[in-house]
């Protein structure tokens, strides 16, 4: 007697199919693995761009807030003003010029973080001691090599302080660029959302903070890079 064949087993679903949909699945990361490096590669080009562009403006406002005591105030009070700005009405603003683009996107997070640097490099050109640039000036500094040779470096920790809080923040902010559809990794949480879809939201959610782990650790790696005389202080 043979044994009839037995049908084949149906194959199971997959953790994040609708009728399990779970919150850890490795599978959605294996299937979906283009979309979400696509996502995250557009996170991290929209964060570093936007901080490059925040830091281009912000050092020669702080150089205009330290030289122009009676700006410093306005300087502050802008910079600091801009953050308190929705990016609902922020964003729209640059549309007529940008539209849909991540240049929208960029030029409101770029906004957003000279609420952060300008301060930041305000206090760093003030903590360098004055007696110190009384010296240099004695040798025979401009006012640009003293800057540059001077006190760009002693003010550097400072700086880099600065950055560090900036670049998590926009990390975070990125995921606002959604609302003109280049949001990085904030799109898939959108959609995440809005579909109940739990891998993809969870996934989308903790790449994030990776992200912003990982680029808080290059700032301290660049500013240790940058200040080798601090790590002998600290030894």
């Amino acid at each position: 007697m043979t044994l009839l064949a037995q049908p084949a087993a149906a194959a199971e679903p997959s953790c994040y199919s609708s009728t399990t949909n779970e919150w850890v699945c490795w599978q959605y990361v294996e299937d979906r693995r283009e979309e979400i490096v696509d996502a995250a590669v557009q996170h991290v080009g929209i964060t570093v761009s936007a901080i490059a562009l925040a830091v281009l403006i912000a050092f020669p406002l702080a150089l205009l807030a330290r030289r122009a005591p009676r700006l410093e105030s306005s300087i502050l009070g802008v910079s600091t003003g801009l953050y308190t700005i929705p990016s609902l009405a922020l964003f729209p603003l640059f549309l007529p010029f940008t539209g849909l683009s991540a240049t929208t996107v960029v030029l409101g997070l770029a906004l957003y973080a000279l609420t952060v640097l300008v301060r930041a490099m305000l206090d760093g050109l003030r903590s360098v001691p004055e007696d110190v640039r009384e010296s240099a000036t004695g040798l025979g500094y401009g006012p640009t090599r003293l800057l540059l040779r001077i006190e760009l470096p002693l003010a550097l920790p400072v700086f880099m302080a600065g950055l560090r809080v900036a670049a998590v923040s926009t990390v975070a902010l990125t995921t606002v660029g959604v609302l003109v559809s280049y949001g990085g990794l904030g799109n898939l949480i959108q959609h995440g959302v809005a579909r109940n879809f739990r891998a993809e939201l969870l996934t989308a959610s903790v790449l994030c903070v990776l992200l912003a782990l990982v680029l808080d650790v290059v700032i301290v790696a660049l500013q240790r890079a940058l200040t080798p005389w601090t790590r002998g202080a600290r030894a």
